[in-house]
This record gives structure tokens, C-alpha cells and sequence, in this order.
């Protein structure tokens, strides 16, 4: 069974989920694994052979060693940034070791608390050439000092602009000249088994250079969706999954095409015992990720969309009550007065079938089928009442305070 702590911080026997954090001096998440594609590795050259012919050949070893995966590491990897944090933790010390537990002990002789500061590490990548960085959420939670390093050795001070627990993203501005800027690629249409080329900053606290690792692997998988009862923080929908091998520090860098573009920002692993990679991490895509960078930089937050109802499971009571001839999925338990969905129309006892084109079956469904979506989107809704069919189409506004 795969266990996923709140924090990354955490570690525990067993199956984890590794986000390897800040506590530990390196928040973990990167993908890679071997790259097949290099072209050669011993010297072919001919013996005997005249110097312009050695020179000929020289020139063709060099060609075949220019993959697609080296230029797309060209192309990002000056991008690619060291996120270093200090935050601080409260540390609570029995003056007797643990070895009187009573109400007596405990009442006259307490626990003694000290504050320690705690470094912790990750990678992000720049996004705007005006100095734009992202990177996960959980690299810079509670951070009060972030430094970036650039690639080029230069260190700058990193100002927080906002953040989503939710998507675990976090969008960073540093003051530099000549910042290097990743392109962006699109991830609602990767293909199953192309390259896929992490580039991060892993064990960046034990190196003495900015420049950042690159591996490679492919695309295991699209759409993935980790479930939320092993998920305490954030939620984890449309994962990109990959073979590649994650290590500390690379929470927060590009997963990057064969064309050299940013397809997901790299996130976590499955990982046993604390141990090594099986192979099976997962990145956020990149098109989330835009619309979380576009978020906090025109409002300083994510906003919240709001549908203007709430929805629970249809048990067979409830069906029986509300006339349903049988149970399972969801029902509509209370609309908004002015919400969305009561200018359109929805009444409470409404049987929520599909939300945009997806079968809703569960709570999971229908958290999938709203995950990423932003105030004014808008969701076509098909829905039941009285044994008819009909469809409306909401507009997501943004949810009021108390309804957050």
C-alpha cells in the first residue's frame, strides 16, 4: 500500500510518497531514466588514415552524439534554476529523555522548546523574462528566506508572489539581467512512450557548481489521478507519469519534450522505504501549471471557481426518498441562491450525471471533472430530474469567502 505523509518532510517505513523536503535539506521530485540514444562511445577512427579522413570521421561521431535530447537540454537547461529556503521549526525536548510520562512530570517539569532554522532545497524553472520562476508549492512552504541560483552561477534573492496548496505550484520573481526563458510545450497531447527529459538541480546542497542534471526517460503514462484518501495536502488529477528516476532536489524542475519545450513541472515519486526510484514518477502539466502562473501574477492568489452547489453520493435511502429507482452516483444537496447553478437552474435533488462530457459516478469523478478549471470557465452539465434528462451550461464564478 502506498502511503503519502502531509508533508514531504515526513518519512516513513514502507511504502511513501516522497516529496523529500525541506526538513531533509532537499525537497525530492525529478524524472529520469537511461537514455538509449546516445550515438557512440568508442573512437572509430580508421588507423592509418590521412588526417583529413580522421577529421571526416570525427565530424560524423559528433553528429551521431547530437540527439534530440541533447539539443532539448540545450535549450532548457540554462533556464533551470537552484531553489535554496530556510525556514523555521519548533523543537520540543523532554528534559528526561522520555523516561517519566505522568501528569505529575509533565505538569511541573515541561517540555522545553527551541526554535531551529532548517535549509531545504528544490529546483524551479524561469518562465518570464521578467524574472518569473515556478516551482512547487511545497519547496517554499513556510519559506522566510528563498535564494535562487541561476544557471550561470549568479545567486538573487527570490520574492514568493503567491501559491496553491491545491496544485502544489508556486510562482517565484527574482531582478536579474539576461534571464534565459524555458519555452512551453502542450501537454493535453503527449504520446505514450516519447522522450521525456528532466533537467533539476538533484543533491544541489552537496555540489559546488549551478549547473543543473539532466536525465531521460519516457512518458509512462497521461492523466493519472492519485487517490485523495492518501493525499492529506494538494490534489493530484491528470498527473503525467514517467519512468524516469527522481531524486532530492529536483522538486520543482521541468519535464521537458524531445522538441526542448516544458511539458510538466516535476512533483514526486513512489518510492519504498524511503529508498530509491521504482521508476514511477509524476509531474504537473504544464497547461495547469499556465493557468496558475496566469492566476497569481494578475491576482497574487489562485482564485477559487465556484459552481454554486454542493453534491454528495446517492445512498438508497436518499434514492428512494427522491424517487430514483436506484442508488449510486451523485445528487445535487444544495444550490446557491444567485450561484451559477441557480441561474441555470438546478435544483436540489438533481441527479449530476456527466460534467463535461465525463461520466460522473463518485465524488472522485466529479472532482476530476471541475480539477483546473478557472473562474470563468464554463461546465455543461447533464443532469436528471423526475426520470428526464436535460443539460445546462454554468459559469464558474469565483467562490465567496465563506463558501472557501
Amino acid at each position: 500500500m502506498i502511503r503519502m505523509p502531509v508533508r514531504p518532510r515526513t518519512r516513513r517505513s514502507g511504502w511513501s510518497w516522497t516529496l523529500r523536503g525541506l526538513g531533509a535539506g532537499a525537497a525530492s521530485a525529478l524524472v529520469i531514466a537511461l537514455s538509449g540514444a546516445t550515438g557512440c562511445g568508442a573512437d572509430s577512427r580508421a588507423p592509418g588514415g590521412s588526417g583529413s579522413g580522421q577529421g571526416g570521421s570525427g565530424a560524423a561521431i559528433s553528429s551521431s552524439r547530437r540527439t534530440a535530447i541533447v539539443t532539448a537540454a540545450e535549450r532548457v537547461s540554462p533556464a533551470v534554476v537552484s531553489v535554496s529556503v530556510v525556514t523555521t521549526r519548533l523543537v520540543r525536548t523532554d528534559p528526561f529523555g522520555g523516561m517519566f510520562r505522568d501528569e505529575f512530570f509533565q505538569r511541573f517539569y515541561p517540555q522545553t522548546e527551541t526554535r531551529e532554522r532548517v535549509p531545504g532545497m528544490g529546483s524551479g524553472v524561469i518562465v518570464d523574462g521578467a524574472g518569473l520562476v515556478v516551482t512547487n508549492e511545497h519547496v517554499v512552504h513556510e519559506a522566510e528566506k528563498i535564494t535562487v541560483t541561476l544557471s550561470d552561477g549568479r545567486q538573487v534573492p527570490g520574492t514568493l508572489l503567491g501559491a496553491s496548496t491545491t496544485y502544489d505550484l508556486a510562482v517565484l520573481r527574482i531582478k536579474a539581467d539576461r534571464l534565459p526563458v524555458a519555452p512551453f510545450g502542450d501537454s493535453d497531447h503527449l504520446l505514450v512512450g516519447e522522450w521525456a527529459i528532466a533537467i533539476g538541480n538533484p543533491f544541489g546542497f552537496l555540489l559546488n557548481d549551478a549547473q543543473p542534471t539532466v536525465t531521460a526517460g519516457v512518458i509512462s503514462a497521461t492523466r493519472r489521478d492519485i487517490k485523495s484518501e492518501i493525499t492529506e495536502n494538494g490534489v493530484y488529477k491528470n498527473m503525467i507519469q514517467t519512468d524516469a528516476a527522481i531524486n532530492p532536489g529536483n522538486s520543482g524542475g521541468p519535464l521537458v519534450n524531445g522538441d526542448g519545450e516544458v511539458i510538466g513541472i516535476n512533483t514526486f515519486i513512489f518510492t519504498q522505504g524511503g529508498g530509491g526510484s521504482l521508476g514511477i514518477g509524476f509531474a504537473i502539466p504544464i497547461n495547469l501549471a499556465r493557468r496558475v502562473i496566469d492566476e497569481i501574477t494578475e491576482y497574487g492568489r489562485v482564485r477559487a471557481a465556484w459552481p454554486g452547489m454542493q453534491i454528495q453520493e446517492l445512498t438508497p435511502a436518499l434514492a428512494q426518498r427522491l424517487g430514483y429507482s436506484e442508488a449510486g452516483g451523485l445528487v445535487v444537496a444544495r444550490v446557491e441562491p444567485s450561484g451559477p447553478a441557480d441561474r441555470v437552474g438546478v435544483k436540489v435533488g438533481d441527479r449530476l450525471l456527466t460534467v463535461n462530457g465525463l461520466a460522473i459516478h463518485n465524488l472522485e469523478d466529479a472532482q476530476r471533472g471541475i480539477y483546473g478549471a478557472a473562474v470563468g470557465d464554463r461546465l455543461n452539465l447533464e443532469l436528471e430530474r423526475e426520470a428526464r434528462r436535460y443539460t445546462v451550461s454554468l459559469v464558474l464564478a469565483e467562490a465567496p469567502r465563506e463558501a472557501r
